[in-house]
């Protein structure tokens, strides 16, 4: 007789532990059995073999790979650990449990996503006649609308704040006559940049990181930048006045300029007085914001992608259109770029202050 959803999700797991998603310890995807459950492994080298292929082949972006081979290592554990051992005991009542589970700790998008995970990895399971039915197939997630976006968002002022707050030269002793000796502060042209360019092109800060040198050329009389967003796509957009002048002020301190084939912003351990040859990565970027954002009286706890959101409203609020605003994004859809338009905020602000008591 086939368990009800409530005597599934009630099992215990074996080990009384919280289910941790294991991974190969170099970050590559490879295949021994102490990385992949056995309910995989014990299917056969087809079924490993297809499993594989699905994160290595068929998912192109890191992110993306990192988190659905993390989410379909975290559900086949949970299913061992209900004592279900072979893929085509999996079925849609049990994929129902575990979406009912995970729905009572984390939230819809997180939960949605675990669903798209197993869903379309059972998909190429099936295509790849390792299994005969996906059981996911017919497991509805939670409903989800979102009609604004969660990220916060910098007004005007703050942003000018926070650039302004940046140092942009540091003191490294006095001449004969008690002057401060001034030299260009390398970290504080960087982040400043890293910061403006965010802002003033909408980029993701994925697409920020991996830019080299001669991804910021000249065509015309203006600078231009040329981004690599997920997907593969590669946008292009002209420099603002303001980007620009931030951009070549980094440029020429850091003397980067015929490096054409090295990264644009690059870590800069220590001192922060010398750049590697390093990419900076994102989390460096974070924790770079943080750290800018801590110097300022500004209480917006801002991250990466606030500044794409910021850079949207703003243009929207100097009554730019949200099909041009759309077409500078690189989104697929004005639906997402509507997402990051904050400029009814005030609006519903002011209203508000129309209560009087």
């Amino acid at each position: 007789m086939t368990p009800d959803i409530a005597t599934i999700e009630n099992r215990p797991a074996r080990n009384g532990a919280e289910l941790v998603p294991i991974q190969p310890a170099d970050g590559n995807l490879t295949t021994p059995k102490d990385v992949l459950p056995a309910i995989l492994t014990d299917a056969g080298e087809d079924a490993v073999t297809r499993f594989v292929e699905y994160f290595t082949a068929h998912i192109r972006n890191p992110h993306t790979r990192r988190a659905y081979f993390r989410n379909a290592i975290v559900f086949l554990r949970w299913c061992e650990d209900r004592d279900i051992h072979a893929l085509k005991h999996v079925k849609p009542v049990l994929v129902a449990a575990y979406i009912e589970q995970l729905q009572q700790k984390y939230a819809k998008p997180s939960v949605k996503q675990q669903l798209a995970t197993i869903r379309m990895l059972f998909d190429w399971l099936v295509t790849g006649q390792v299994i005969e039915v996906n059981p996911a197939h017919a497991v509805r997630g939670p409903k989800h609308i979102v009609s604004k976006g969660k990220t916060p968002v910098l007004t005007a002022d703050e942003t000018r704040i926070l650039l302004d707050s940046i140092p942009i030269h540091r003191v490294i002793g006095k001449d004969l006559e008690g002057n401060d000796i001034r030299v260009p502060d390398i970290l504080g042209l960087r982040d400043r940049a890293i910061i403006a360019a965010m802002v003033f092109t909408f980029a993701r800060v994925g697409a920020m990181v991996a830019m080299t040198v001669e991804d910021y050329y000249a065509q015309g009389k203006r600078s231009w930048l040329r981004l690599h967003e997920k997907g593969g796509k590669q946008h292009e957009m002209p420099a603002h006045h303001t980007l620009e002048e931030y951009i070549d002020a980094y440029i020429k301190a850091a003397g980067i300029a015929d490096e054409s084939k090295g990264p644009l912003f690059r870590t800069a351990p220590g001192t922060g007085m010398k750049l590697t040859r390093n990419h900076l990565n994102t989390t460096d970027v974070w924790r770079m914001i943080r750290r800018r954002l801590k110097q300022t009286d500004i209480r917006t706890k801002a991250g990466c992608h606030s500044f794409r959101a910021t850079g949207i409203t703003c243009y929207l609020e100097g009554k730019g259109t949200l099909e041009k605003a759309q077409q500078m994004a690189s989104h697929s859809s004005p639906r997402t770029t509507k997402l990051y338009d904050r400029t009814n905020d005030q609006i519903t602000l002011d209203e508000v202050e129309r209560i009087v008591i």
